[in-house]
């Protein structure tokens, strides 16, 4: 897998994602928010496989793999 998450894409996806499953455990939003599983993980992994078929990259460094 390439990485093709920058710094400020990876930061922001991992608070949006901790905002959303804090919310969801605390029952303040519905079932949904457990979809911020999601971009946590691919805020850790620095992947994200949407990105790739869209053919985006907000990585600058273009030689990671």
């Amino acid at each position: 897998m390439k990485v093709n998450i920058g710094t400020i894409d990876r930061v922001l996806r991992l608070i949006l994602g901790l905002v959303l499953i804090v919310l969801a455990a605390n029952g303040t939003i519905g079932w949904w928010g457990w979809l911020g599983l999601v971009a946590v993980a691919t805020a850790l992994f620095r992947f994200c496989p949407l990105y790739t078929l869209l053919g985006i990259n907000t990585c600058p460094l273009k030689a990671r793999e």
